[in-house]
């Protein structure tokens, strides 16, 4: 085989990195004159220097590769640019870092913190502009102490000098205590944002809907307005009406005066011929004497349209009450807090106790409200006569007037065969068996007998067992959609526990069983 050219084989290198020493990454050298020697590669220390032969044919491929410009830098590296961070143990052109050791190092630079257990104390960090400021000016130490009396970062020289008498902590502890600090401060901020973006959504509400009163205001008055313009201008025409037949009248009786005297002169006079010549066409009215057949209503005029009016003012009335129950429930619903625990102690409870009065215009016929409409009876005989639109006819039933908003309680004292205690939306139904509580899906009821309890939803009972049934507490809370029943005596104890999604305003609900049975809420205030 025929001898290769050391030129030929410096051009078949195809990793120059081979050629590289690996500690100063130039080219390969002639080894220095140490007192202590050291294989570049495998690293074995010899105490006298080992007897080496010079590979001549290595020596030319290495001073070849130098005159042909082949450069040992690996091409896979990033060099660092003018206003990069550069690697401190570069020389020549240096590369980009990839970590620090409060020096600056690149990539291959950086290797023997892997490698060698000498480096496995250094801590790495990013690479950095400002890693000279970790630096003591004076002392040429890493600052990793901090002087609370100068509040400033010192190296541990400077605590035995000139900071030796100070408040001195470590800086890890120091940034602790300040981290904690920064994370109360951004609480603090980010609830006074939350506050802020409250405020402003509670002044644009107020702004929106004043504007929308003041909207409806606007049509109230231009209604009046037109029913003032229309009453006005009816007047106007009945006035006329009225004052062209005045008129018309007033001409007959003239007429007929003039006739009446007429007559009186023909009766007196002695000339019989010209009585009998006179007399006929006297005695003869023509149509247009007659008087016109007029109709005269009562003296009501315009009471009606003030009827009308007044039907009106209660139907807006009744909108405006429903739809003030809605908007204040919109308005409780605004809670930028967590949700609140439910009350554990009776002292707790009464906290949301809610005043209930019981609506008549609900009551079945045969239930007697009395106590200001606070206790329901069963009678034999009917207390009203009318079955309105709101009445249950067929169950000894009565909701309350006033809708259940956010958290409210109230107890009810039960006596006879069966009492349940209810919530239900307004709109259940008033006839048949969907009107029943507890028998639909819009309404929930504890039905209380002699010796236990069953809870109804939805012609779903659950029988519960508990204490002999006499005071019944009801606590609710309409938004975390929290329904509980209570048994109460010395103390309470929970019978039943529902958790839902309530859609609509809640009603609080009675019915009673049998003659004599009575609910009545109580006063705790």
């Amino acid at each position: 085989m025929a001898k290769q050219s050391v030129s030929d084989m410096a051009q078949q290198v195809s990793n120059p990195k081979k050629l590289c020493c690996s500690i100063c990454l130039d080219l390969i050298n002639d080894p220095d004159q140490r007192e202590l020697y050291s294989c570049l590669q495998c690293r074995q220390i010899f105490r006298l220097r080992p007897v080496l032969m010079k590979n001549t044919m290595l020596a030319d491929l290495v001073e070849e590769l130098r005159k042909t410009g082949l450069q040992a830098a690996p091409t896979d590296h990033c060099y660092a640019g003018p206003e990069d961070v550069a690697c401190d143990f570069c020389t020549g052109r240096k590369l980009s870092p990839v970590c620090s050791v409060l020096s600056l190092n690149c990539e291959l630079h950086l290797q023997p913190h892997y490698e060698s257990p000498a480096f496995e104390k250094h801590k790495l960090v990013q690479p950095s502009t400002k890693i000279q400021k970790h630096i003591c000016s004076c002392h040429d130490e890493v600052m990793k102490i901090f002087c609370c009396t100068d509040q400033q970062c010192i190296c541990y020289l400077c605590s035995m000098d000139k900071h030796k008498s100070h408040d001195t902590v470590s800086a890890a502890a120091e940034r602790d205590k300040r981290q904690r600090q920064l994370i109360v401060t951004q609480r603090e901020i980010q609830q006074r944002i939350e506050s802020r973006a409250i405020s402003h959504s509670a002044d644009k509400a107020v702004k929106n809907s004043e504007e929308t009163f003041n909207e409806l205001i606007s049509l109230v008055e231009q209604e009046s307005s037109d029913v003032k313009q229309q009453i006005r201008s009816q007047q106007k025409a009945e006035v006329s009406r009225v004052n062209e037949l005045l008129e018309k009248l007033e001409q007959e009786i003239s007429e007929l005066r003039r006739k009446d005297a007429e007559l009186e002169r023909l009766s007196h006079s002695e000339d019989h011929i010209q009585f009998l010549l006179s007399c006929p066409s006297l005695s003869i009215l023509s149509d247009s004497l007659e008087l016109p057949s007029i109709n005269i209503r009562p003296l009501r005029y315009f009471e009606d349209v003030t009827v009308a009016v007044s039907e009106v003012r209660d139907k807006l009335e009744d909108v405006l009450k429903e739809e003030r129950i809605k908007i204040s429930q919109r308005v409780t619903d605004v809670d930028v807090l967590l949700p609140q625990t439910e009350p554990r102690t009776r002292g707790q409870f009464l906290r949301y106790l809610h005043e209930i009065t019981l609506d008549a215009k609900t009551a079945n016929t045969r239930l007697l409200l009395s106590e200001g409409h606070k206790k329901a009876t069963v009678t034999l005989e009917d207390q009203v006569d009318s079955s309105g639109p709101e009445r249950f006819p067929e169950f000894y039933q009565v909701m309350n007037r006033e809708s259940l908003t956010g958290r409210c309680y109230w107890e009810v004292e039960m006596c006879g065969l069966q009492v349940s205690v209810a919530i239900a939306y307004k709109n259940i139904s008033r006839t048949g068996d969907g009107s029943l509580f507890g028998n639909n899906d819009k309404s929930w009821a504890l039905a209380c007998f002699k010796k236990s309890y069953e809870f109804r939803h939805n012609k779903i009972s659950t029988s519960i067992p508990g204490p002999e049934p006499a005071r019944v507490g009801v606590y609710l809370d309409h938004r975390a959609g929290v329904l509980c029943f209570y048994s109460i005596s010395e103390t309470m104890t929970l019978l039943h526990r529902v958790q839902t999604t309530f859609t609509q305003l809640l009603y609080a609900g009675l019915w009673l069983i049998g003659s004599g049975a009575t609910a009545e809420l109580c006063k705790l205030s």
